[in-house]
């Protein structure tokens, strides 16, 4: 069974006394400085010039570049974007290390696939959670708090796992439960995930139903209705009261043809797919496929497949329909 903590079981005074630069002030950086720092947590950030700095300031925090804030820092946690981690290390972190600091991390690809290679003299740490940085902020704000995952890499000092753990308190996360994991652990079922199921998969299920619909001689408007809008309905059911809840809460029709026919769409055929696809996540096929992509493309590694997707009937026919259903359509 997973170890599991909750935030009775969880104390701050690992990390009192120290301080916590966070690197980038985006989604995630954004909620874990406010709600670290709501905690009672010493939290300064370091940032590019070209990123968000008078928003920072504004919000009251101390702003440095990140070559300073990493000197000032006794915990670096890096939440800026997987492919520039590597080059800001490099050139703005790893002059100031000392030992005893810490490198704190939301996302287990730049140590585990070794674009980043600490120093034996640092602790390595990880907490990732399991949702958006608005959702993060959000919920703490609610009193309660998103669910994490946390690692601990390298144990230096003794302390690793009362840090991240401190952390994890810091940002709310033990308020719901933290679950310990590995690095590689995290890395793996995490784009896996993305992969086949929450970004590649649903997409591909979703414009796939569509195109079948729509070139049956159904409407499309109807179409989209019945294989996207719908979608997270049953969605917000799976994520409350667990599949088997869900089936439990639609019509009988729907449970009948649900559990019979399911398994003829996402079958053996599909489930080999996606084992081809995990082992090309293991392998470092897909990551030495992503940092050659970047380095030879940047985002165009990416947006030429948007370009392709913004142009399918599914999008065209959605932006109507969502402009009756939202004032304020994105």
């Amino acid at each position: 069974m997973a170890k599991i903590w909750r935030d009775d079981e969880v104390s701050l005074d690992p990390i009192k006394g120290e301080t916590v630069a966070i690197i980038g002030y985006g989604n995630q950086g954004h909620a874990q400085a406010n709600n670290l720092r709501d905690s009672g947590v010493h939290v300064i950030l370091g940032l590019r010039s070209d990123e968000t700095e008078s928003k920072a300031k504004k919000d009251g925090f101390e702003v440095y570049s990140i070559p300073e804030a990493a000197e000032r820092g006794d915990i670096i946690h890096f939440l800026i974007p997987d492919m520039v981690q590597a080059e800001v290390y490099e050139a703005m972190v790893k002059p100031y290390l000392k030992p005893g600091k810490a490198l704190c991390f939301s996302h287990g690809a730049a140590i585990h696939w070794r674009w980043i290679v600490p120093p034996e003299y640092v602790d390595v740490i990880m907490v990732a959670p399991k949702a958006p940085g608005q959702r993060v902020r959000e919920l703490y704000l609610e009193g309660f708090g998103a669910p994490a995952l946390v690692a601990v890499y390298q144990d230096h000092t003794g302390r690793a796992w009362q840090r991240i753990l401190a952390i994890a308190k810091g940002i709310g996360a033990t308020r719901a439960g933290v679950i310990e994991t590995t690095f590689k652990e995290e890395v793996e079922t995490d784009w896996f995930g993305e992969q086949v199921d929450l970004c590649g998969g649903v997409d591909r299920l979703i414009r796939t139903a569509f195109e079948v619909l729509v070139e049956a001689g159904y409407q499309p408007e109807v179409a989209y209705f019945e294989c996207l809008h719908e979608l997270k309905l049953i969605v917000d059911l799976i994520q409350r009261y667990g599949i088997t809840g869900m089936y439990r809460r639609v019509s009988e029709t729907a449970r009948y043809g649900g559990l019979t026919r399911g398994g003829r769409v996402i079958g053996e055929g599909v489930k080999e797919a996606m084992r081809q696809v995990l082992m090309e996540v293991q392998s470092g096929k897909f990551a030495e496929e992503w940092v050659e992509a970047w380095k030879r493309e940047g985002p165009e590694a990416f947006n030429k497949y948007m370009k392709e997707l913004e142009g399918h009937p599914i999008e065209k026919v959605g932006k109507k329909l969502r402009e009756m259903m939202w004032k304020e359509n994105v």
